[in-house]
């Protein structure tokens, strides 16, 4: 098993002001999520947050232990997320094990010293996208099912915008340390998500896009209200959302895609918003 760990620094909007196309996307853009028997990890330093994926194939994955990170064991002080955005996973989390089938979520407390990832059939293998956060508190590991979920429908078709939002691992479904965790499902003929925009100086975020039809993309729409950027994105990539910045999408089809934060604050409602005219 090979794993692949990348960090990333924060940077400021005056800094990304003068990023040009490539700078914005390596300092962003998350384009390697899955790879074949591989748990490939990002750290960004916007509340040490780290979003990747796992992909049991033919192997049995572990959740690895990232040198910088320095602890005993990947969970030490961090709480996970995954939501399965592939074929069933079986997920043993020290010793105990919890299946997931598609667009199912699982939260992990600190504390848990050994979680491994595993495909029913691998002919059909399961992908797990991973977000996780500091915890200063042990929460007991849950199975979250859309059934579960705390669901809202937002939106209309003459806006382009008719969606339905699925919040798993949110305050409102179980108990977490900071660490927030929803899917946001648009119906056909829809394009836009997160519009109106929104800032949350308090919490930083990530979006992770997916069941993007083939031959089409989004792009996803960041920086200062006032000072936009926006990258081009594949099916299957995901982008870090810093606190200071807008995150708002709009594909050439409609879409799926999983938002996760983290920071001092687990209202999901505190937004600064953003009217729609007043985009610059």
């Amino acid at each position: 098993m090979e794993n692949r760990f990348e960090s990333r620094y924060a940077v400021s909007p005056v800094e990304t002001k003068g990023m040009d196309t490539a700078t914005l996307r390596s300092n962003f853009l998350i384009s390697s999520v899955f790879e074949a028997d591989q748990v490939n990890l990002t750290l960004s330093h916007f509340d040490r947050y780290i979003v990747g994926g796992a992909m049991p194939v033919n192997e049995k994955l572990s959740l690895p232990n990232p040198d910088d990170l320095k602890a005993p064991y990947f969970l030490h002080r961090r709480e996970i997320g995954m939501i399965n955005v592939g074929g069933d996973a079986i997920i043993s989390v020290d010793g105990e094990k919890y299946h997931l089938a598609y667009k199912e979520a699982l939260y992990i407390g600190k504390e848990s010293e050994e979680v491994y990832f595993e495909s029913a059939e691998p002919e059909n293998p399961a992908k797990l996208y991973i977000n996780s956060a500091p915890a200063h508190h042990k929460y007991p590991t849950k199975k979250v099912t859309k059934a579960d979920a705390d669901i809202v429908e937002l939106g209309a078709l003459e806006t382009a915008n008719h969606r339905v939002i699925n919040k798993l691992i949110v305050n409102s479904v179980i108990e977490t340390c900071q660490l927030q965790m929803g899917m946001t499902e648009l119906k056909a003929g829809s394009v836009w998500n997160t519009m109106p925009a929104h800032t949350h100086d308090r919490r930083m975020e990530a979006y992770f896009y997916f069941e993007v039809p083939e031959k089409q993309s989004v792009c996803h729409f960041m920086g200062q209200p006032q000072e936009s950027r926006h990258i081009w994105m594949q099916n299957e990539e995901a982008v870090i959302s810093p606190n200071w910045s807008i995150h708002s999408g709009a594909g050439t089809s409609n879409y799926t895609f999983i938002w996760g934060m983290a920071g001092e604050n687990l209202d999901y409602g505190d937004m600064d918003h953003c009217a729609i005219n007043d985009l610059k």
